[in-house]
């Protein structure tokens, strides 16, 4: 993730209409996929990553994930599913997912409701097969015949590869990969998406393709990204990590059109891309 590896491409907004301008609020009410009360994480060699953060996101919301590298993203993400916690190195407070506590005794269940695809596919992808890559989590489960025919249809569906099943991945192109990576996320039917970078390396078709595919999904996504006009497209909501807490939290529009913020924390749009005082950014026209 952003943190720990060099900077994604960052490229230009693709055009596709997601409905992102709708606003931060829009799930204000709804009930929380996942809660962060007083986060707090240092690691073995005392470096500390996270001074106490306090993150809610609304079931159905899409949020960005932004903050320059070092800032803690990975950290809090990794936090998530439980990859990192107390036992790994020092730290306090809580993350709940759906009201469960990510906890030892509930791994399974978190890594369940937690997907997260990361930024090169091929991390996720080792089967022969794109179906096996996609059956591999369910049948983990416990899913067996048709039951788990059925979920890995539905996902290949979801992402637009189901005529890809019986494909090698390394067959496939990189976008198509990534989407690939998707569906084996999706066919575990999380709670929260999380996307690492899902921009990164894919162009301008991919990049359209994709945000199609993530503005049509019904579930919580966090996505982590330096790319922001991608943000603005598709996440309403944005949050700014800087420094191991929480620096900004709002509509994505009026944080980008922000430029106190921006320079304070080393956020910048594309060349090419004006940042309006009305609190829309847009290329030129």
């Amino acid at each position: 993730m952003a943190d720990t590896e060099t900077g994604a491409v960052v490229g230009a907004a693709t055009g596709t209409d997601t409905g992102a301008d709708t606003g931060a609020g829009t799930h204000a009410g709804a009930p929380a996929s996942l809660e962060v009360e007083g986060l707090a994480f240092a690691y073995p060699d005392g470096h500390q990553a996270l001074f106490g953060v306090d993150l809610r996101i609304g079931r159905g919301e899409r949020v960005a994930l932004l903050g320059p590298n070092g800032a803690g993203k990975t950290t809090l993400v990794l936090h998530l599913n439980g990859i990192l916690s107390a036992d790994t190195g020092t730290g306090r407070g809580s993350v709940r997912v759906a009201g469960l506590p990510v906890a030892k005794a509930n791994l399974q269940e978190i890594r369940r409701r937690v997907g997260i695809v990361f930024q090169d596919p091929d991390d996720q992808l080792f089967m022969p097969t794109v179906r096996e890559d996609v059956a591999f989590g369910p049948a983990n489960l416990g899913l067996r015949g048709a039951e788990l025919d059925a979920r890995v249809d539905e996902a290949l569906a979801l992402v637009g590869m189901a005529e890809f099943a019986d494909r090698p991945p390394h067959h496939l192109s990189f976008g198509q990969r990534r989407r690939v990576a998707v569906a084996t996320v999706l066919a575990m039917r999380p709670e929260i998406l999380v996307l690492d970078e899902p921009s990164s390396n894919l162009d301008p078709a991919g990049r359209r393709e994709l945000a199609e595919i993530l503005a049509r999904l019904d579930v919580t996504v966090l996505m982590v990204t330096h790319d922001l006009p991608y943000a603005l497209e598709l996440c309403p909501r944005a949050v700014v990590l800087s420094g191991g807490v929480i620096a900004a939290d709002g509509a994505t529009r009026e944080l980008l059109a922000d430029r106190e913020l921006m320079d304070a924390h080393r956020l910048e749009l594309p060349y090419g891309f004006a940042r309006l005082d009305c609190g829309t950014c847009a290329p030129p026209g």
